[in-house]
């Protein structure tokens, strides 16, 4: 079973069971974090790549080399360094995610101004999926004075699925998080700055919106939007303006 963790919002988990109860389904926005919500290249990547090589050193004793390969080749294998560490050496998986991401966000972010009240403006309920670790996700929505924005926060650490780990892009991921969020992929957005993970979203049936920078590590470099994205912005007050194309059915 998946692991699910909840933010401090009891009085909408409320409302939420109630809208379930009597087959009512609002919209609901699955956003991504990392460079979708903040600007995570300009100095919070740096960061977590430097912790994520010492984290594969320390917790293997290998040299930068063999633990930058080794990043590079579980990251491609599983979508997260985490996931190869407790599979194929036993390493505890939230020890390493805390020492992978053991600094202070708060110098380093960097996001547009009054985003707490742009996300308020979005019609339906807004829901975290990220891949990231659950204590550095629910660190830079509190410093970005938007945690309580959120109904729910599902990170990496939630998204062990029938024994094994399934992060985005997994379908099967997408359609757990819908079931136990009680909102059919029809009427769900999910906000991305990845396109693969968009890529699995549009199979599901959720409409999808690519925040597009080219400066990014994940960017598309030319001007094409693919087919299984709805709508392309670069930013929360971009999604706003021209939210009309992912308006669900």
């Amino acid at each position: 079973m998946l692991a699910h963790r909840y933010l401090l919002r009891p009085a909408a988990r409320l409302r939420r069971s109630r809208r379930i109860a009597a087959g009512v389904s609002e919209r609901l926005w699955l956003f991504d974090l990392d460079n979708t919500l903040h600007d995570c290249s300009h100095a919070i990547f740096p960061c977590i790549d430097r912790g994520m090589t010492a984290a594969v050193s320390e917790s293997l004793n290998v040299d930068i080399e063999t633990a930058n390969a080794l990043r590079a080749k579980y990251w491609l294998r599983y979508g997260a360094t985490a996931i190869g560490m407790e599979r194929h050496h036993g390493i505890n998986m939230r020890d390493f995610l805390h020492r992978s991401h053991d600094f202070d966000v708060r110098p380093l972010i960097r996001a547009e101004t009054g985003l707490s009240a742009k996300l308020r403006q979005l019609p339906g309920r807004k829901v975290l999926l990220t891949n990231a670790p659950f204590h550095y996700a629910r660190s830079v929505l509190r410093h970005l004075g938007i945690l309580q924005q959120f109904d729910s926060l599902w990170a990496i650490e939630h998204m062990r699925l029938h024994g094994e780990f399934r992060p985005k892009p997994s379908p099967a991921l997408l359609r757990y998080v819908l079931a136990r969020e009680g909102v059919p992929a029809a009427r769900a957005v999910l906000v991305e700055d990845t396109l693969p993970n968009l890529r699995s979203a549009r199979q599901v049936g959720l409409r999808t919106v690519h925040v597009y920078h080219s400066g990014t590590p994940f960017a598309r470099r030319n001007n094409q939007r693919p087919s299984y994205v709805d709508l392309r912005v670069n930013s929360v007050s971009d999604l706003l303006l021209r939210r009309r194309p992912v308006r669900a059915v």
